[in-house]
């Protein structure tokens, strides 16, 4: 109470020079991080598509342009924004799985080569992603020859590229995770007869729950509005992906459904919105905190 009071009581160039400009350089931040919000929002109520014409507040705001998108047959956006989380769930849960067990074999196991693997998944996380594309793509193209349903145009083979361009990256923060455990936990189960898969299930992964949902959930978001290596691999509109499914919007620099991508925008956000701020706390508890607290 007392520092609150003394805050009042600050003469006004003195509030300006120790907190005002702290202030005013929050306010400015968060007035430039809301602007594209508002205007995409206030877009997609623009019964207009067109941008000449667009404002933060429409003149006649309308549903239409939810409506066209909703119910269009052209572009099945429905079908692209569950595309989008199917793979996205499934990709997220299959590298959960893998980067729980390489985490726990890289920090409680100790076996030949241990060292050299960490350093490998270090080393190849440096080279950026687009160096494969073109390897991907072909690669994909003869096993589809083989196994059509793991070939190019097919969510399968869309899955298995995000696995392999995700594990290395979780499978590190997974690992200092885990390096917080105490081995003593390890060696008192080992003393009751545990064996290594019973640590790991029993022990090991309930105290890492904190931060295999962060893993989960970031996976997860990244990957729903991913867009270079959808776009390449998928060719069918019924297959598409939500990110994918945009680019349909545009059909040149200036000649795009404005109306329609701003709504998409809209709609495409709120799964990520639904799985993002509900776990807020939870993603900066599983990335600050260690396993064992005291």
């Amino acid at each position: 109470m007392a520092a609150s009071e003394h805050r009042r009581r600050l003469p006004f160039h003195r509030y300006l020079r120790e907190l005002g400009w702290r202030h005013l350089v929050g306010l400015l931040a968060v007035l430039f991080t809301l602007f594209p919000i508002v205007w995409i929002l206030g877009s997609s109520f623009n019964p207009t598509d067109t941008l000449t014409t667009a404002r933060l507040i429409p003149k006649n705001p309308s549903f239409e342009n939810y409506r066209e998108l909703w119910n269009s047959d052209i572009t099945p956006f429905k079908i692209w924004v569950w595309n989008s989380i199917k793979i996205g769930v499934i990709a997220a849960f299959l590298n959960l799985i893998m980067s729980a067990a390489a985490a726990y074999s890289f920090s409680r196991l100790r076996w030949k080569g241990r060292r050299a693997g960490l350093l490998t998944i270090l080393i190849v996380q440096m080279f950026p992603v687009f160096l494969a594309f073109v390897a991907i793509f072909l690669m994909f193209v003869q096993v589809g020859r083989i196994f059509p349903d793991f070939g190019t145009n097919t969510h399968n083979a869309l899955v298995i590229v995000y696995l392999g361009g995700a594990i290395g990256f979780n499978t590190w923060l997974i690992k200092g995770f885990m390096d917080s455990i105490p081995f003593s936990l390890d060696e008192s189960a080992k003393v009751d007869g545990a064996s290594d898969w019973d640590i790991y299930w029993r022990v090991i992964l309930p105290l890492a729950r904190p931060v295999l949902a962060v893993i989960f959930i970031i996976t997860f978001v990244q990957l729903y509005g991913e867009f270079i290596l959808a776009s390449i691999m998928l060719s069918s509109t019924t297959k598409f992906t939500y990110g994918v499914g945009l680019s349909l919007f545009i059909e040149s620099n200036y000649a795009a459904k404005w109306g329609q991508l701003t709504a998409a925008a809209i709609i495409g956000s709120l799964p990520v919105l639904a799985v993002f701020l509900p776990a807020q706390g939870q993603i900066v508890k599983g990335l600050t905190q260690g396993a064992v607290k005291g």
